[in-house]
């Protein structure tokens, strides 16, 4: 039995005693549309027991036909941003991307395509359209919306904590929610309440396979169960269809290769995921051979004239856990490295602070006198001052500064470094400049709080305004870090997630690189896998560059957040 109840608060409400099919995301996929109506009618589902959780129309080439095709079969359905966007005639999709990101290039794109062909009977039927329609079944009573009861355009993905969901669902009065908009599906249980994620047919859910999901509710003795299941239908025409139409290439690849064109709106967890099948636990984690050795680094000594909030190493005035780097490991590793290594050409210091290390100057005249392009990463305050007749001399030299700024603002680079860090820096980057270097610039990036294009904005009026001839659109000039204090947990890399990734240009530094490390303590320096991880014992790989030389498993959440989802490295390019 099946009726359609309207509630007091004039929420439309669906009664089932039966199953029923919850989908979102047609996203203007004829051809997944079509094969979900053959589904239903093999679980034998009728339209009557089908609600959608919004978004019929979207990325694909068929915007006007999914509409007539979910209204034809009268299929109750939740108002998504797209269509509260083009029923009210705005100009983009309302998910709320971050302006220039690549969501919001690529929306921009589809958008305007699908603008130009829904007639105005589809607008006036999105204008009408619930923002909200409970489902009761057995016992419980869950409220269907598209993103989540507080905001139509929230994105809420399975790593979200417990209480973010227990504040959503709270807001319904219900005993859970069923949502859509994120288009990966996924139930959440937390205490006696349930979150669910109903998916999307229209596009695949970056699980590396080209399959679409939706879901099925269904009654039993315990209660309401929700199940996710794959919806293989014909990508392979609805890919031709989008292009033919000339929609964003990028999208029509998703639908062949079952991964996203970009992760922007993956929270670090679910890009972890990357190409892990929904219904399978994540595989083996990926390994990263040493192709060529181009960089090799030297942590000088974790001392430090500063303790800086979200350190990546935890450098401070009082950590010595990696002990001053001695003048003769370094020419043994050199040594070692015009050996085994001839094509290596950069070799870089870093900490702590270089500058404190009593030899620094040795270790930078080392590699100089080698050959190699030397960079040195500092915070150009007043242990850098103390070498400064020493750094002109070598001013012709092929020496690199990169100099540690955190932010364009005063408050944001105080925020992590002290409130004294900020006149101290301008003053050193001043004194650099005047010699006649031209540092180039490393600062954290916070995607939550600003866009790059924002960031490198910010840091253009900063660099005219001290007369600096750096170049902040210039990656190379102006080097931009992730966060890496991101609260949600993250695992490392899946082999899938690289596989299908490294093909995109994804890239980690163990591909190319090594760090050298003395550890306090230890009669012998380590050569670790990555500049991040100097604590951890199994990225520790010997006490020369031979040993050194083997696999690395992309098993730590930095390998994720930093290099392969992050996009950074502390390379500099050649």
């Amino acid at each position: 039995m099946l009726e359609r109840i309207t509630a007091h608060s004039a929420v439309p409400c669906i009664v089932a005693e039966e199953s029923v099919l919850v989908f979102g995301g047609c996203y203007s996929n004829l051809a997944a549309t079509r094969a979900l109506f053959d589904v239903a009618r093999h679980h034998r589902i009728p339209a009557e027991r089908m609600i959608c959780t919004g978004d019929v129309v979207a990325y694909g080439a068929h915007p006007q036909e999914c509409v007539d095709l979910i209204r034809g079969h009268g299929i109750a359905t939740v108002m998504g941003n797209c269509e509260e966007q083009l029923a009210a005639r705005a100009t983009d999709c309302g998910c709320g991307f971050v302006p220039g990101s690549s969501c919001d290039r690529l929306a921009t794109a589809w958008f305007a395509y699908a603008d130009q062909r829904i007639d105005a009977d589809a607008r006036l039927w999105m204008a009408s359209l619930p923002r909200r329609i409970d489902l009761v079944i057995g016992a419980a009573r869950f409220a269907v919306v598209h993103g989540a009861p507080s905001r139509i355009n929230r994105f809420l993905f399975a790593s979200d904590t417990d209480s973010i969901f227990a504040e959503e669902i709270a807001l319904t009065g219900c005993e859970g929610v069923i949502a859509g908009h994120t288009g990966i599906g996924f139930t959440r249980r937390i205490g006696q309440q349930l979150w669910h994620n109903a998916g999307a047919i229209g596009m695949p859910a970056n699980d590396g396979t080209p399959r679409c999901w939706y879901s099925l509710v269904r009654c039993a003795d315990e209660g309401p169960v929700f199940e996710l299941h794959p919806l293989e239908y014909d990508y392979r025409s609805a890919a031709r269809a989008m292009r033919r139409a000339g929609l964003p290439a990028e999208y029509a690849a998703t639908l062949e290769s079952g991964i996203w064109p970009n992760l922007d709106i993956l929270p670090h967890p679910e890009r972890a995921a990357t190409a892990t099948a929904l219904e399978k636990t994540p595989g083996t984690d990926a390994e990263v051979a040493l192709e060529t050795l181009e960089t090799l680094w030297f942590n000088t000594g974790t001392l430090c004239n500063l303790a800086c909030s979200g350190c990546y190493i935890e450098s401070s005035p009082s950590n010595d856990r990696l002990a001053w780097l001695p003048v003769q490991t370094v020419r043994r590793i050199l040594d070692e490295a015009a050996e085994r290594h001839p094509q290596l050409r950069e070799i870089g210091f870093t900490g702590g602070e270089p500058f404190m290390n009593p030899d620094i100057e040795a270790l930078i005249d080392l590699g100089l006198e080698r050959g190699y392009r030397v960079l040195v990463l500092t915070n150009a305050m007043r242990p850098l001052r103390h070498h400064f007749a020493t750094l002109a001399a070598w001013r012709d030299r092929d020496l690199h500064l990169r100099v540690s700024l955190d932010h364009y603002t005063e408050a944001g680079h105080a925020a992590l470094r002290g409130p004294r860090a900020w006149a101290a820096a301008l003053s050193g980057i001043d004194a650099l400049v005047a010699a006649g270097f031209m540092p180039s610039i490393a600062a954290r990036f916070d995607p939550a709080a600003e866009n790059e294009a924002e960031t490198r904005a910010g840091f253009a009026r900063l660099f005219a305004t001290r007369n600096w001839p750096i170049d902040a659109s210039d990656p190379q000039h102006l080097v931009l870090f992730p966060e890496m204090n991101v609260p949600a947990e993250v695992r490392g890399v899946s082999a899938a997630a690289w596989a299908a990734l490294r093909a995109r240009g994804a890239d980690a530094m163990c591909r190319t690189a090594r760090m050298v490390v003395q550890r306090k303590g230890d009669l012998e320096a380590s050569v670790v896998a990555c500049t991040l991880l100097p604590y951890e014992a199994r990225f520790d790989l010997g006490s020369t560059l031979a040993e050194a030389s083997r696999s690395v498993t992309l098993d730590h959440p930095h390998c994720a957040r930093f290099c392969v989802f992050g996009a950074s490295s502390c390379m500099s390019a050649r």
